[in-house]
């Protein structure tokens, strides 16, 4: 997939745990982690945006475009 979340280094970057940074977003841990994995098929941009007000990033710092070279 050419989108790259690095959730998980902002995450460590800032040192908040899976389980506060879902609390503060209001989503649950399930689907936080999904995120954090890659295997989200879809975002929605208020969980964005509540993601970055938490995490005080952009969703660039989050999102990584990598296109597949084939």
């Amino acid at each position: 997939m050419p989108i790259v979340v690095r959730l998980d280094r902002v995450m460590a970057d800032r040192k908040i745990l899976l389980k506060d940074l879902a609390d503060e977003v209001g989503i649950t841990n399930v689907n936080l982690s999904k995120l954090k994995n890659g295997k989200a098929v879809a975002v929605r941009f208020s969980t964005l945006e509540n993601i970055c007000r938490a995490l005080d990033c952009q969703p660039g710092d989050i999102l990584e475009y990598s296109p597949d070279d084939k």
